[in-house]
């Protein structure tokens, strides 16, 4: 299988959450991908969540429910540990759909509303880091 080639940043779609054209950052810093979640509950043993970030127009969802969902502890650069809720959802890169796991996190003070990890970029994608948004621009070419 010849792996796709990523640039630092892309735009690209999460189907299930009814998010299009979404800023995404690639990190092969970061082991796990985390995604920007302004509102999280739990009810009745369901996840409820509002994907919604000031900064990023297109980055707005109706409030999504989680039927399954885990915990997972996340070390961040600083050492600082934290343990978040994670989902599972799908992402699409150049026109493929992928399931991709998910923490959730508050990013409304980061650039990037989503960060993409190595945990899924292994095995799927390398990265250049002089491009940008190669999916994106795959995608819209077609």
């Amino acid at each position: 299988m010849t792996k796709k080639i990523l640039g630092r940043v892309d735009k690209v779609n999460f189907p299930d959450l009814q998010l299009n054209n979404i800023d995404v950052k690639i990190d092969t810093g970061a082991y796990t991908s985390a995604i920007h979640c302004s509102n999280i509950r739990v009810d009745e043993g369901k996840l409820y969540c509002i994907f919604e970030s000031k900064g990023h127009p297109n980055f707005k969802s109706d409030e999504v429910v989680f039927d399954t969902f885990t915990y997972t502890d996340v070390k961040s650069s600083n050492g600082h540990r934290e343990n978040r809720y994670k989902i599972k959802t799908t992402v699409v890169f150049f026109g493929k759909t992928y399931k991709i796991n998910l923490t959730l996190s508050t990013r409304d003070d980061m650039k990037f509303p989503v960060l993409i990890g190595r945990q899924f970029l292994k095995q799927k994608f390398l990265v250049d880091v002089d491009l940008e948004n190669q999916s994106f621009k795959q995608t819209i070419t077609k």
